[in-house]
C-alpha cells in the first residue's frame, strides 16, 4: 500500500476517534474541550511572562479551575487562576 495512503488512513483513523471522544464527553455532560496541566501552565507563563513554579487542580465558584503559581521577572511569586473547562 502506498505511504500517502497509510497517512490519510491513519488521519482518518485519528479523525475518528476525536470524533467519538467528543460526543462521550458531550453526552456524559463534560466539557469537550477541557485545559490540561500543561495547557495552565503555559497560559500562566505567558500571562505573567515568568517561570511556573506549582500547578493544582482546584474548585472555585465557577467550576473546576487550574492554580497555577508563578514567579514573574522582578521575583514576585503570583498565583494565576485558569479555568479547566475552557
Amino acid at each position: 500500500m502506498p505511504a500517502a495512503m497509510l497517512s490519510r488512513r491513519s488521519t482518518m483513523h485519528h479523525l475518528a476517534r476525536w470524533t467519538a471522544v467528543t460526543l462521550v464527553a458531550l453526552t456524559l455532560g463534560q466539557p469537550a474541550w477541557s485545559a490540561s496541566r500543561d495547557e495552565a501552565a503555559a497560559i500562566a507563563a505567558r500571562q505573567t511572562g515568568g517561570r511556573v513554579l506549582s500547578v493544582d487542580r482546584a474548585d472555585s465558584g465557577r467550576g473546576p479551575v487550574w492554580r497555577v503559581k508563578v514567579v514573574t521577572p522582578k521575583g514576585e511569586v503570583r498565583v494565576v487562576m485558569v479555568d479547566a473547562d475552557r
